[in-house]
């Protein structure tokens, strides 16, 4: 079980910002220091990019740019002599820059189809590089601009292989069109639950799947938040209306790891295996018991993470290390505690010591990518927009981006950032928290640059989350992305699988079919096909002999 990569230095160094967020898919957050809090915004944000060492000279032509980049829930950018980060990309730049953003979710790749299609902006943040828009035609080719020579800084995140093995995915070796944002490798996927809950009725937090399903019934059934209404329940996901989604713990308890696994030198796919059968039954079950949030198949994501704010339910997953800290006001802590005071969420597994996931991969985050159109009909905003994407992972950049203006919101000694926390929140999170949009293309984490952050606010609540998530065990991934072989539709065979997961839950109300229905998604929609192709790959990097 591999702790390596950025997991050796554990969370104490991705010290919080109240920038996280609460999206699931990738759902989920993440240069130098500008003057003295004296200058102006404009003033100190541009003093800030001026002092890079990496600093280009600043373009003669100015140019315009439109990006669509995914954003955390509850963000907004605030108007533009508020927004330090749009000043200091457009006088350091020469640029115009105008950013357009939604919430992650099937609605923003809904909408990113729909782009691409008809006005495409010039860049665009995709939620999974995997996604089958990228085989369209009408994404670019950005071979050529991707390079350790143009962007230094961006392949020190990640590497060279990383980098380059993520973008071919579906591709040729001449071309490269989906870019993988820096990750962290530890996925932090952990459930969280409501701990006063379990206090009220006397129960401990669960140390197995059997102490699990007992505490759902009594969050059903004992009233846990004392309202004398059974209005509560135990679980909540988001389906999105299509298949089961893969929060359910039930893939766990049948020996299945998210999202998919290497075992005998086979490649698992979490959501198309034999042992499905045991996790729809384990959860058609839940489901005939009324334990689970009955809104969890049409839940969108981060509706039933509301759900969980509101009272509703009390165990949901997520990703996002700082998703219940005390000092993320953005978090489900701080804003179920303004309904509940005495609300208080911790993360927990029903499998102690087993592992709730695979180490994340590349693109975990998503990629960014160029339309075609602007690729071929204008390469100078894609040269542009690329130099503005390095200079956000370079040091210069993450600073502004994630922490704000040296002087007003944080000081520095060397190599430790101080935050001023009040400054942040009145002139950050108070204005639509707007940080947590532009350290888009980063992960909070400033050991990258060798720094520290000291966040006055974190309390001993925080740190004890903290040191959970860093003992929670992942396993190896398969090692590089994956390429379906020609002659087979991925979408259509996932779709079918989701469907098929569907029709065991809500019309057979059993899993007896799923036998049938695995072996028709493996042979007539050519899923084994697609996962020999994937053993092929596997193997050239080792993880199967």
């Amino acid at each position: 079980m591999r702790r390596d990569g950025w997991r050796k230095t554990g969370l104490a160094l991705l010290t919080v910002t109240v920038g996280s967020t609460l999206a699931l898919a990738g759902c989920s957050k993440d240069d130098k220091p500008g003057a003295q809090s004296t200058a102006s915004p404009s003033a100190t944000a541009a003093s800030s990019a001026a002092a890079s060492p990496a600093a280009t000279k600043v373009p003669e032509t100015k140019l315009s740019l439109n990006w669509f980049i995914y954003a955390p829930a509850n963000t907004n950018l605030p108007s533009a002599d508020k927004d330090f980060v749009k000043q200091a990309i457009e006088k350091k730049f020469n640029v115009e820059l105008k950013v357009d953003y939604m919430a992650a979710g099937t609605e923003y790749l809904n909408k990113v189809k729909v782009l691409l299609a008809s006005t495409a902006p010039d860049m665009i943040t995709l939620l999974d590089g995997r996604d089958p828009i990228v085989e369209t035609g009408l994404i670019g080719n950005i071979r050529s601009y991707v390079t350790a020579a143009k962007m230094p800084n961006y392949f020190k995140w990640l590497g060279d292989d990383k980098i380059m093995s993520y973008g071919q995915q579906m591709m040729t070796p001449d071309t490269y069109y989906t870019a993988p944002m820096p990750y962290s490798s530890s996925p932090y996927r952990s459930y969280y639950i409501r701990k006063d809950w379990l206090d009220k009725l006397g129960l401990a937090i669960p140390q197995s799947y059997d102490d699990y399903v007992k505490v759902l019934k009594a969050f059903r059934n004992n009233d846990p938040d004392g309202n004398g209404k059974k209005d509560t329940y135990g679980f909540t996901t988001a389906a999105g209306g299509a298949g089961i989604g893969t929060e359910w713990p039930e893939f766990q308890k049948n020996g299945l790891v998210f999202p998919r696994q290497i075992e005998n030198n086979k490649y698992i796919d979490m959501q198309l295996d034999p042992r499905d059968e045991g996790v729809l039954d384990d959860i058609i079950k839940l489901i005939n018991d009324d334990l689970v949030d009955p809104d969890w198949f049409l839940n969108k994501a981060p509706q039933h993470m509301e759900k969980a704010i509101q009272g509703k339910a009390g165990v949901v997953l997520s990703t996002d290390p700082f998703v219940a800290y005390d000092s993320n006001p953005q978090g489900i802590q701080v804003r179920t505690k303004q309904l509940f005071p005495n609300a208080n969420w911790v993360p927990f597994t029903m499998f102690p010591g087993k592992p709730l996931s695979t180490e994340a991969q590349p693109g975990n985050r998503g990629p960014w990518l160029f339309p075609k159109k602007t690729v071929d009909g204008n390469p100078e905003k894609v040269e542009r927009s690329m130099q503005i994407l390095e200079w956000m992972a370079g040091e210069e950049g993450f600073l502004l981006t994630h922490y704000g203006l040296e002087g007003k919101h944080y000081t520095r000694d060397g190599k430790t950032i101080k935050r001023n926390m009040d400054a942040y929140d009145a002139e950050i999170t108070k204005q639509g928290d707007f940080l947590r949009i532009w350290s888009f293309m980063t992960p909070d984490y400033p050991a990258q640059f060798g720094l520290t952050v000291d966040n006055p606010r974190l309390t001993a609540h925080d740190r004890e989350i903290e040191a959970f998530l860093n003992k929670l065990p992942y396993i190896d991934d398969v090692g590089t992305s994956l390429k379906p072989p020609a002659g087979t539709d991925n979408t259509a065979m996932r779709n079918k699988q989701k469907e098929y997961m569907a029709k065991a839950i809500f019309d057979d109300k059993s899993a007896k079919n799923w036998p049938q229905y695995y072996k028709d998604v493996m042979t007539t929609y050519k899923a084994d096909q697609i996962f020999a192709a994937y053993e092929d790959q596997i193997k050239k990097v080792g993880r199967i002999k």
